[in-house]
């Protein structure tokens, strides 16, 4: 007898869960199908000896609180999802240039607080700083508007009321910037967060760049309680309390297409399973190679293959017999940098250029064993930045000396002593994220959002871009791009789109 659902969704990452949740939750009967043993994707955690740690999530932007709930905080508060959520309060990020040309600034939450850390770091900046921050409602407003006329906007409206918005969307952020009258030192200091996006502001999406910034300076950052394992839970709870089907090892091999060239349904576990619509969390590169070639339009295989795919990273996990007092480390997220231009740091990011120093202790003080506490190093790097000619036996070796290269260099740089309370350690490279998540070279954004394919190039071409009836796609790689927010914010638009139309409501 062949199973049958209104919708499946591939992959339990963080859209693919929101998906689900709003479509089990609008009364659609949904499978969720997951290839690992757990959900999640990156959203996860896993145990070293008496440590747990967050593979992956450094802070959430564009949370809020239950008092004043920005878009995440009200998603999940929305979906029925209760996850316990805490906040770094008071500083947004430490940042740390070395050399002779260096400094070490702490940047203030709140937009005022902000503005008062960056005049004091380079005096005479605030006005621009400001008028640079002051753009995200105005571009806000414009989006709005853009959306209501269903991506038909008038164009006279748009000159006449949204000049900021024409003025700014197309420009990358250095762009904006200098037009502002933003001296080079503040503009360097601000675009310290490139490193969340992995793409450097010389060619970021300006409006890509202030939403980001924005939500982390308005919000502060913030981190569920139990690591971001506890989102994904979360989520799995309301797909399953509204009757919704979870299925774990449960690998997709197979995309399933009608005579018109429909999607029908996927395989998996060697069982065809069909559905009105089918909800990929997967890469459209993985989709298409699970799919018949001749019936994949030209234009979505030509974009596909045209399409450059995102940053990886490599991350160092450390559980420390110390505490966090102990071990002298006042902040929880620290940007070190060989050099103060991001352009330079994106270059130079296998070697010298940028990588992120936490500890969740600072956030959540009980996250370790009393008496104990966790930091992770992250650096942004590409797949192919790993040797091509590593060989497997060396493999271990080139973790150790990446491992040993960076902290040596953070007990230089923070004056702290991080070695001898090494109690575990792990260490993942673009080919474990790889191996763990299936996307091609280890990203974790999907396609890099520069260029051609920035943001609101991909927003204006969402309705052709990939246009096979049945198929929707949500994650990092649709249209808003990276980081955790963003992902739950397009899998929640996608599940309440699928919902909408086939409930008849469309």
């Amino acid at each position: 007898m062949e199973k049958r659902y209104d919708v499946i969704v591939v992959g339990a990452g963080n859209g693919g869960l929101a998906a689900a949740a709003n479509t089990a939750k609008e009364g659609l009967k949904t499978l969720l199908l997951e290839k690992h043993n757990i959900p999640g994707g990156c959203a996860t955690s896993f145990k070293r000896g008496r440590f747990e740690f967050e593979p992956s999530l450094h802070e959430l932007c564009s949370v809020g609180t239950a008092e004043k709930p920005d878009k995440v905080y009200q998603l999940f508060e929305d979906l029925g999802a209760k996850p316990e959520w805490c906040y770094e309060t008071g500083h947004l990020l430490r940042a740390i240039v070395k050399g002779e040309n260096g400094y070490d600034v702490r940047l203030s939450a709140g937009i005022e607080g902000f503005c008062d850390s960056m005049e004091a770091a380079v005096p005479g900046c605030r006005e621009a700083v400001k008028a640079f921050i002051m753009l995200k409602p105005k571009l806000d407003a414009a989006t709005d508007y853009i959306y209501a006329t269903k991506g038909n906007p008038n164009g006279l409206v748009m000159l006449l009321k949204h000049t900021d918005f024409m003025r700014t969307a197309g420009h990358s952020v250095e762009e904006v910037m200098t037009a502002l009258g933003i001296p080079e030192k503040a503009q360097n200091i601000m675009n310290t967060y490139w490193g969340y996006l992995g793409v450097p502001t010389d060619e970021l999406n300006a409006m890509h760049y202030i939403n980001m910034l924005y939500g982390y300076m308005v919000d502060g950052a913030a981190m569920p309680k139990h690591r971001s394992h506890e989102l994904s839970l979360s989520l799995i709870d309301v797909i399953q309390k509204h009757g919704g089907e979870v299925w774990y090892n449960s690998e997709v091999t197979q995309f399933l297409y009608n005579e018109d060239g429909s999607v029908a349904g996927v395989v998996a576990n060697g069982e065809k399973l069909y559905a009105r619509e089918v909800i990929s969390n997967v890469i459209p590169n993985n989709v298409f190679n699970m799919s018949p070639q001749e019936v994949i339009p030209e234009q979505n295989l030509k974009l596909a293959n045209a399409r450059e795919f995102g940053i990886s990273v490599a991350t160092i996990y450390l559980g420390l017999d110390c505490t966090r007092e102990e071990l002298g480390l006042d902040d929880y997220t620290v940007f070190i940098m060989g050099n103060e231009d991001p352009r330079t740091q994106y270059n130079t990011r296998a070697d010298d250029g940028l990588y992120i120093v936490n500890c969740l202790n600072n956030v959540i003080p009980d996250s370790s064993p009393e008496g104990t506490c966790t930091m992770f190093f992250t650096m942004p790097i590409f797949g192919d930045d790993v040797p091509k000619d590593l060989k497997p036996e060396e493999y271990k070796k080139y973790k150790n000396d990446l491992a040993k290269k960076y902290i040596e260099d953070a007990e230089k740089t923070l004056g702290i002593s991080i070695m001898p309370h090494i109690e575990e350690i792990s260490v993942a490279t673009p080919v474990t994220f790889a191996r763990y998540l299936g996307t091609p070279e280890g990203t974790i954004y999907g396609y890099k959002l520069s260029g051609w394919d920035n943001l609101m190039a991909r927003i204006a071409g969402e309705k052709t871009d990939y246009a096979i009836p049945g198929l929707s796609f949500c994650g990092g790689h649709y249209t808003r791009g990276d980081g955790y927010s963003s992902a739950y914010i397009i899998g929640d638009t996608i599940g309440k789109r699928v919902a909408k139309r086939l409930k008849g409501d469309a």
